[in-house]
């Protein structure tokens, strides 16, 4: 005991200590735990560009076992089916991600073919080649595509602010694979193929777990000093 001081602390400010400790440490759990699943899947991407890719044949695929690995499939693109992902953002501009789904031996797979700048706030999608007659698509099997933030109700066409297969199928009628493919190689359509890293934000989640770690520890020391009273001070 500190000369003069004694050890005095009150029920409420002890519960009030446990309390922010305990959310300190759940959340800094969560964000280390958001930034080992990012780093995981990183490795496991660039794993997977080291390998040579599945081949997609008429079969329907399994996901559990293809996402995230490298694939290629042989087809003909179907562009009256296209639909332009909008709010898409490349280096600070806003444009959109082209869907095509690419038509393969009776069955249908959804290619995320690249990104292109929008031409002005609010105005239609600009023109896209599509590449015609059978052309071979290598690239990473995803189970969905990256969800941007819906604004109100956007509805479906050839301009949407997300794509699910499911719905997509019922509305085109087409046989889906259950994946998407984010397309890696070249193509003479002038889409930007630059994709985000699944891995990227891992210093942020690290950052905001230390700081979480932090408040923790700082809610402990608070509650031990707040809690010496001088002698005699009621």
């Amino acid at each position: 005991m500190l000369s003069g001081y004694s050890f005095r602390p009150r029920g409420w400010a002890a519960l009030l200590a446990a309390f922010a400790c305990a959310s300190g440490i759940a959340l800094g759990n969560w964000q280390a735990g958001r930034a080992h699943e990012k780093r995981a899947l990183g490795e496991e991407r660039a794993q997977a560009m080291r390998e040579p890719p599945i081949e997609i044949s008429k079969d329907i695929v399994d996901p559990h076992t293809i996402v995230q690995k490298r694939v290629a499939v042989t087809g003909r693109f179907l562009p009256q089916h296209t639909v332009f992902l909008m709010n898409r953002l490349r280096d600070g501009r806003s444009g959109y991600e082209v869907v095509t789904p690419l038509q393969t031996n009776g069955m249908h797979v959804l290619v995320n073919r690249g990104w292109v700048a929008a031409q002005r706030p609010g105005g239609p999608p600009p023109e896209v080649p599509t590449p015609s007659g059978e052309i071979r698509v290598e690239g990473i099997a995803l189970a969905r595509l990256p969800h941007a933030l819906e604004l109100g109700n956007v509805p479906a066409g050839k301009v949407r602010q997300n794509l699910e297969l499911e719905p997509y199928g019922r509305e085109t009628g087409l046989r889906l694979q259950p994946i998407f493919i984010e397309q890696r190689s070249p193509a003479p359509d002038g889409l930007q193929r630059t994709w985000p890293r699944p891995d990227a934000g891992v210093e942020k989640h690290e950052s905001y777990a230390l700081q979480w770690y932090s408040l923790a520890g700082l809610a402990v020391v608070l509650f031990v000093v707040l809690s010496f009273k001088r002698v005699g001070t009621p």
